[in-house]
């Protein structure tokens, strides 16, 4: 990795604004290698030196992966003026203004978001050419188990203007009133899970994604909570689209 700026080092490793970390390397709470810097401008290299604030050391991290349980009545984006978005929660992290959310849930859709500021692993995730996993439970009208779906996970479903990519669908219960399942899609398109179950005839009353490619939801986490990823599981998402750990 090559040398950058010690402000932004300390900025980019979650410490405040470029302007706020320079008033601590001013106050000379900032060492490097054990010696104290008040110049915001030294280079330093974030694989080989170490750096310390107020004697604890800072870890350095050039981007920051958040698993987030998307709660209903939000919409994926960074901003609008007719709904609130999924970055309300996110307001007080310091990387906010960074952030953005990975594909898109619908609005009365729940579960698994990635929020990142890592704009390259962000387009493959969501790209179709990766074809990356994303595992849905859904709540669907009808007994589902009449309906013979093994033939969808090899040739997809066709539509009057396009056809999907193969999908599995998993049934978990099934009524005649409703039937729980999964599904697994490998494309993104708008409101993909819904239009092939409307066109099944089973329509959607819940949906909640559990899965992103190897990333499972954490069951730990409440709707409207989120965490940072652990580096397994960033490890294992760029591998899953050829990306350099």
């Amino acid at each position: 990795m090559k040398k950058i700026r010690l402000d932004r080092y300390l900025s980019e490793s979650g410490l405040g604004t470029r302007k706020e970390v320079k008033k601590l390397i001013k106050q000379k709470r900032v060492a490097v290698n054990g010696k104290i810097i008040n110049d915001p401008s030294k280079h330093v290299d974030p694989e080989k030196d170490k750096v310390f604030l107020d004697d604890l050391p800072v870890e350095h991290k050039k981007h920051h992966y958040y698993m987030f349980n998307k709660p209903s009545g939000y919409i994926t984006a960074k901003e609008d003026k007719n709904y609130p978005t999924v970055m309300e929660f996110f307001e007080d992290n310091p990387f906010y203004n960074k952030l953005f959310p990975v594909g898109r849930l619908d609005i009365d859709t729940e579960g698994l978001l990635l929020i990142t500021d890592d704009g390259q692993l962000g387009h493959r995730i969501s790209h179709p050419k990766w074809e990356v996993e994303k595992e849905y439970y859904a709540v669907v009208k009808g007994n589902i188990s009449d309906t013979n779906t093994d033939k969808y996970k090899k040739e997809g479903l066709k539509f009057k203007n396009f056809k999907t990519k193969p999908f599995n669908i998993k049934v978990l219960s099934s009524s005649t009133e409703k039937s729980e399942i999964t599904i697994t899609v490998k494309e993104g398109k708008y409101h993909i899970v819904k239009k092939i179950m409307e066109k099944l005839d089973h329509p959607v009353l819940y949906l909640k994604r559990i899965r992103v490619g190897n990333l499972k939801l954490d069951k730990s986490l409440e709707a409207g909570e989120y965490r940072e990823l652990t580096e397994k599981e960033i490890k294992q998402l760029k591998k899953l689209v050829n990306l350099k750990a």
